[in-house]
């Protein structure tokens, strides 16, 4: 088990690189940089003229090092990465990347994680009860639903709760993680069910998506299971018909939705900056656009680094877990 932990470990570093090196040349494609921004707003403010802003424009890529050829600036950000986990200094936010990503990161992930278990045992639990109840209302209803959660886009959504919650119910504070009196307050139960009141919207709808998929995934695959022979012969041996789903065909058809957890981590957390660009709280997505926005490069390469990570992890993951449930799968690791 540890050789085949550690093969996919060793596996994942060259992918990270080439994964890092796509994401800075995408992000710099786009022609100006953080210095035309700050150009820009000069002259947009009226205190400098454009040939003043130019020229302050010019002195801030010479200080910076905007001016270095784009493979020096790549190597001179990795290399600074390797040797002492600097990921550079944000232009926009005017402090280093690594406190952004510490401020911005946790409550992101918080929520993704929040949304993937809750995406993953409501999901496999309703599928389990539409599939042992084929074509009944219970399985049509859920069906409208997996439908409707996987074709309505979740920004769509986040705009339809944000227009009932302001103009319909009159919700204050929409866009915040807490209330007035909470924001410096140390951690209570009365902040923590604070925070539970603003970030509810956030996390329904991004674990609408999931759920839908991880429904359908296995309605689909335990139907499958119900008819294959063994099923039919541990039924046949007098097995009641709960522990023939709950022991033998469950565990053989969440298969599938364990390989998905590879890429359901990262399907969580684009779904919650998806939406958490569209109530704007402070997690990664308004960093992401914010940063894009002004050609802030660092920021924005390392979030997407950072994203990148987590689809490399979830896959590690689903590979320990799919190890752990079918020995072949480890064995077969270990052979090669």
């Amino acid at each position: 088990m540890l050789r085949f932990l550690i093969i996919r470990v060793l596996s994942a570093i060259p992918i990270l690189f080439v994964l890092s090196l796509v994401t800075f040349l995408i992000i710099q494609a786009p022609p100006g940089d953080y210095a035309d921004s700050i150009a820009t707003m000069l002259v947009n403010r009226g205190g400098a003229s454009l040939e003043v802003a130019e020229q302050q424009a010019q002195a801030y890529r010479l200080a910076h090092g905007l001016n270095d050829p784009l493979p020096i600036q790549y190597f001179n950000w990795l290399w600074g990465i390797i040797t002492r986990f600097d990921f550079g200094d944000s232009l926009y936010y005017n402090k280093p990347v690594s406190a952004v990503v510490l401020q911005r990161l946790p409550p992101t992930i918080m929520i993704a994680l929040t949304c993937h278990l809750l995406a993953t045992g409501i999901g496999i639990t309703l599928g389990t009860i539409a599939a042992t109840r084929q074509y009944s209302w219970i399985d049509t209803l859920f069906g409208v639903i997996s439908f409707l959660g996987m074709t309505i886009p979740r920004f769509l959504l986040a705009l339809i709760f944000i227009y009932i919650l302001a103009f319909r119910l009159n919700v204050q504070e929409i866009g915040s993680f807490f209330s007035t009196k909470y924001g410096g307050a140390p951690w209570s139960w009365d902040k923590f069910v604070d925070l539970v009141r603003h970030v509810w919207p956030v996390i329904v709808i991004a674990t609408f998506g999931g759920l839908a998929y991880n429904m359908r995934v296995m309605r689909g695959n335990l139907l499958d299971v119900l008819n294959s022979q063994y099923v039919e012969t541990a039924r046949a041996k007098g097995l009641s018909e709960g522990a023939v789903i709950l022991k033998h065909a469950v565990p053989n058809a969440i298969h599938p939705l364990l390989a998905y957890q590879g890429v359901a981590l990262p399907y969580m957390l684009t779904g919650e900056i998806e939406v958490a660009i569209v109530f704007g709280l402070a997690t990664v997505g308004p960093a992401i656009v914010g940063s894009m926005g002004v050609g802030d490069v660092f920021v924005t390469s390392t979030f997407m680094l950072v994203l990148a990570a987590t689809l490399i992890v979830g896959n590690i993951i689903a590979d320990i877990l799919l190890a752990v449930l079918d020995p072949r799968i480890r064995l077969g690791g270990a052979q090669e």
